[in-house]
């Protein structure tokens, strides 16, 4: 896609999402007719995912050469999303205290309803890396299981020497197909995104049905965003003192963020982020590597939401934190954020084994449901907004 393609597909989707949420304020349950424009939009991306994910990181393996002999670019891209995500946790924890959301909190608003009941520990995120049949994760969409086949898959081809060419090329020549199809599906994302924006307010009620919720927990929204503004800022200017690049690379990829925003989907917005940072001139070994990792392990939102959340609810049962506690609450946010699912909501399950450790009641977590539609897309488009940094950053290191 061309970037004057590029540009007129941003000013239709900026149309869109301000179009949607007028639709939604305004129209209340009547803009639920459009959903299954929504629906459509969300199954096309879905469609792609498996093989753009298998194709994508396979190449950027194998684009990056004898993975013996790989070292920089590897380290760079996996010691950057560490250092972001234990950034963003620290914000987390630092902007939640500041503003003290949960201390004047009333327990009377309290909600349980669609609480999720499971919970995951730290043993069941580690044993979901592997995947003892990958087909059947493919099928199920478990992206993270496939993400670190696909690794493995793509390292051992690097070492193979001639005979693993003809695999090489058959993946290239699948990646490009899969860039084709993303580049169709991106033109009907307008479309797709006018519903996904008036979809959640529409569901809440409407306009004065939104604004009651945010009454309720005002200062535990305020913190997460600003949070989330707070991480954003501090990675671009990461980016721009590393790479020297500014406002033309947000200009670039902002369809990208706006599709965060929209799908609320990390793995949905995946797509996206390969096109218009291929567009921008970032290196195609760098952009393969790290956006399809960055979507399934790369969480700086979630790091930053889970981190709020949890102290929230701590002020609000008046359970006392130490430095101990702030450490376990960091760490967790940043192994939960690994573990994390790219799709909306999923970071649930993680939310609640930080709350579990540190003893919060699961029935707290009702308190924030009536606001995380909104909070989910936040740190969703931070997530991604923190891949597209990761790209830039790598790109630099990565020799053409």
């Amino acid at each position: 896609m061309s970037k004057d393609h590029s540009i007129k597909i941003l000013y239709f989707i900026i149309l869109a999402v301000v179009l949607g949420a007028i639709a939604g304020w305004t129209m209340g349950e009547d803009a639920l007719m459009f959903s299954w424009m929504g629906e459509l939009f969300l199954n096309a991306l879905k469609m792609i995912l498996v093989p753009l994910i298998v194709s994508a990181i396979i190449t950027g393996m194998t684009s990056l050469g004898d993975i013996r002999q790989m070292g920089k670019p590897g380290a760079i891209t996996i010691g950057f999303f560490g250092t972001m995500m234990v950034m963003a946790s620290f914000v987390g924890i630092i902007v939640t205290l500041f503003i003290d959301p949960g201390a004047n909190f009333q327990m009377s608003a309290m909600t349980t309803e669609g609480i999720p009941e499971a919970r995951a520990t730290v043993a069941d995120v580690l044993m979901g890396l592997i995947s003892p049949n990958i087909v059947g994760s493919a099928a199920n969409m478990e992206l993270l299981q496939l993400v670190v086949f696909s690794v493995i898959f793509g390292a051992a081809l690097t070492v193979v020497g001639e005979t693993g060419k003809v695999v090489i090329n058959f993946f290239e020549g699948l990646n490009n197909v899969m860039m084709i199809i993303v580049g169709w599906i991106m033109y009907l994302s307008p479309f797709g995104i006018f519903a996904l924006v008036a979809l959640p307010i529409a569901q809440a009620g409407g306009g004065a049905a939104v604004l009651d919720g945010f009454s309720a927990v005002g200062g535990y929204v305020l913190a997460v965003s600003i949070g989330l503004i707070v991480q954003g800022a501090f990675m671009f200017l990461v980016m721009k003192v590393i790479t020297g690049k500014g406002i033309g690379y947000i200009k670039d990829v902002l369809p990208a963020v706006l599709t965060a925003w929209s799908t609320s989907s990390s793995s949905a917005t995946m797509p996206a982020c390969l096109e218009y940072t291929q567009a921008h001139g970032l290196k195609k070994s760098a952009t393969r590597f790290v956006i399809p990792l960055g979507s399934t392990i790369h969480m700086n939102g979630s790091a930053v939401y889970q981190t709020a959340a949890a102290i929230f609810l701590a002020q609000v049962y008046g359970i006392t934190l130490g430095f101990d506690d702030y450490l376990t609450i960091m760490l967790l946010a940043v192994l939960a954020a690994f573990g994390s699912a790219g799709i909306p909501q999923g970071g649930y399950l993680m939310t609640l084994m930080i709350m579990s450790v540190i003893g919060i009641p699961v029935e707290g977590f009702g308190l924030i449901l009536a606001v995380d539609w909104f909070l989910d897309r936040a740190h969703t488009t931070l997530n991604v907004w923190g891949d597209l940094i990761a790209a830039a950053v790598v790109d630099k290191y990565i020799d053409d």
